[in-house]
């Protein structure tokens, strides 16, 4: 059965339809990663996006239970050059093309994906429809073009109620804005006892339930649709640790007096060279993100650059000079990719510990 991709420019890409029946639009965006299509299918801050994945043969090794980032995808469709039907891997229990019909997400395959992605590399993401051949493309690409995106995809992806991950160590309060597990899964390793809350809790009650840190999560959309989020970073800031990941660490320069912009296509995938600038070393990381921190606006903030992408010098890290806090733009979880820099999670350990000392020095 065909199936046809319909872009707000008026282009339009005929291929093969598989996964789910139904049709679906959203913003759509690229991911160059040649590995992880499960844990980027199943990552939240995919919601409203349909992921265009630019090499070419996905579905390898199949659908596994370990491999997601959340129970409930929200990715809208799935864009590929060909989709694997027989998987060979032992731990596959399904292919992508059940994995996506059980899930309700339209998938598109037999196009050109490298010309979609110049095309998006060129003019920017752009909003499109993947519809049936039977859909009129001037009332779609109409409705595409009158059709704002959306501003709750937190709302849609963060849990409505706190529950716990219990540890005996340190206790950490999760902030989920589109939590990835592999987030959970790092503080987990390192024994600390995590509670997870919804976006809107307040600062109050995250110190109510006594915290030794906070991690603010990664997450879909504009931060500054976020307002919940960056009033409570601000009254946070200076009473605990603080560590932000990708949209925590827009919600965190947003609420230290900072800017944020779009960005032409952003940056998605898994082998984004990253430059510290204290060390001058470079990490590989994984990333996934169309929004970045103007650096022009951290000009009389309390905020220094620790890290700076070295593709195109984006601001890829911070740290607060007053107050024990820091975040990066990627995803130092590595899911999936590099794991370069999974040694942020013992440094916002470490920072704890150090906090913790300080404050009973002086009780």
């Amino acid at each position: 059965m065909k199936r046809q991709l319909i872009l707000e420019d008026g282009t339009v890409f005929v291929g093969k339809a598989f996964g789910s029946e139904g049709e679906q639009e959203g913003e759509v965006v690229f991911n160059t990663g040649m590995t992880g299509y499960q844990e980027i299918l199943s990552d939240p801050s995919y919601c409203g996006q349909i992921v265009t994945l630019t090499y070419p043969l996905i579905g390898n090794y199949g659908i596994n239970p370990d491999d997601f980032e959340t129970i409930t995808p929200s990715v809208h469709g799935l864009i590929v050059k060909e989709v694997a039907d027989i998987p060979s891997y032992w731990r596959s229990e399904k292919n992508v093309d059940t994995f996506l019909k059980e899930q309700g997400i339209p998938g598109l395959q037999g196009i050109d994906t490298r010309k979609l992605t110049r095309l998006i590399r060129k003019h920017g993401t752009l909003k499109g429809q993947l519809a049936s051949m039977e859909s009129n493309v001037e009332a779609v690409v109409k409705r595409l073009r009158n059709t704002p995106f959306p501003k709750n995809q937190v709302e849609q992806v963060s849990t409505t109620k706190p529950y716990r991950s219990p540890g005996r160590g340190l206790r950490v309060v999760l902030v989920d804005y589109g939590l990835k597990l592999g987030i959970a899964r790092e503080l987990t390793n390192r024994n600390c006892d995590v509670i997870v809350v919804p976006y809107n809790t307040t600062a109050e009650e995250v110190l109510r339930l006594n915290p030794d840190g906070v991690m603010l999560s990664n997450g879909p959309g504009d931060p500054k649709d976020v307002p919940e989020g960056i009033e409570m970073v601000k009254q946070l800031l200076g009473q605990v640790p603080v560590f932000g990941i990708c949209l925590g660490h827009q919600l965190f320069a947003l609420a230290c007096g900072a800017n944020t912009e779009k960005m032409k296509f952003g940056h998605r995938g898994s082998n984004h060279p990253v430059k510290n600038m204290d060390t001058g070393k470079v990490d590989m990381t994984s990333q996934n993100h169309g929004y970045t921190v103007k650096e022009s606006s951290l000009q009389g903030t309390r905020l220094a650059i620790t890290h700076k992408a070295v593709n195109d010098g984006t601001v890829e890290g911070l740290k607060h000079l007053d107050y024990n806090a820091f975040t990066v733009q990627y995803h130092p979880e590595a899911s999936p990719g590099p794991e370069d820099s999974n040694k942020l999670f013992d440094q916002f350990v470490t920072a704890m510990i150090n906090e913790k000392k300080e404050v009973l020095q002086h009780a």
